[in-house]
């Protein structure tokens, strides 16, 4: 009986040693205060988050992430990280949260835990009208002899593999390469996040064309945090309800979103 007790107490002790980790680990908001910054993982993309003529990061996720990091009182530091590597880079603890544009979806919830949405968009279609001009939307987008382009590890890859799965399929890490390839009428078209379909198609109207204007696979964005945090999860979706009530997120998304007045803050 003592043989046994004492194997049961082992065995009790190590599954209290195996769980210390997590249960001991401070929540993302915590150590935010500690260290008095918040680390924001994000991506380069229009009109999300973008370089300026001096360098600096502006856009719609930057405006949400710095007064996001103000109303916490503490500093903010932008990580930039490839796309397809974000989550990975947030699991292994390279930033707090990933503030990017991020669509909520089932498979990205298996890894991460999605606040309440900021931010809510749908996918846009352009095409190029150097080889795509005959083409009619969606039937003669699905074959063998139309090459998609998209940004690696985003939503619109998945959406082209599923929806379009006869058409070949080229990704790319730089969104700016993703979109040249159109223009330059190596690819047939590009499904991205509007607007920035929208945008190029009005600032290169010579070039490419809009197949369809219906909006593609409507969805959500969130903040998205490593799992088992409920604390910080909670904190951030009740700062994201708050800035919806009082119209701010509102107000920037309309900015960034509704028009092209920050344009000529961009580099040539």
């Amino acid at each position: 009986m003592k043989l046994i007790s004492k194997i049961f107490a082992l065995t009790a002790i190590a599954a209290t040693t195996a769980l210390t980790p997590l249960m001991a680990a401070d929540p993302a908001i915590d150590e935010i205060q500690k260290r008095g910054s918040m680390r924001v993982g994000m991506s380069t993309f229009v009109p999300w988050a973008m370089r300026d003529k001096k360098g600096e990061l502006i856009g719609f996720e930057i405006d949400v992430a710095k007064k996001l990091a103000n109303d916490m009182e503490v500093d903010i530091e932008f990580v930039p990280t490839a796309w397809d590597g974000i989550i990975p880079a947030l699991l292994a603890g390279k930033f707090d949260v990933i503030i990017g544009g991020m669509s909520i979806t089932e498979e990205r919830s298996k890894t991460v835990d999605f606040t309440s949405p900021y931010a809510h968009s749908s996918l846009g279609v352009m095409a190029s009208k150097k080889v795509a001009e005959s083409l009619t939307w969606p039937d003669d987008y699905n074959s063998t002899d139309v090459t998609f382009v998209c940004r690696r590890g985003a939503t619109p890859c998945n959406y082209i593999q599923t929806e379009l799965p006869k058409a070949q399929l080229r990704q790319f890490d730089d969104q700016g390469q993703t979109l040249q390839e159109v223009l330059n009428g190596n690819a047939h078209a590009m499904i991205s996040s509007q607007p920035l379909p929208a945008h190029t198609i009005f600032d290169n109207p010579e070039l490419v064309f809009a197949p369809t204007d219906e909006k593609i696979d409507p969805g959500n964005e969130a903040f998205a945090l490593r799992k088992d945090d409920p604390d910080s999860l909670e904190y951030f979706s009740n700062w994201i309800n708050e800035n919806t009530d009082n119209g701010f997120l509102e107000e920037r998304h309309q900015y960034w979103f509704g028009g092209r007045d920050w344009a000529d803050q961009l580099a040539e």
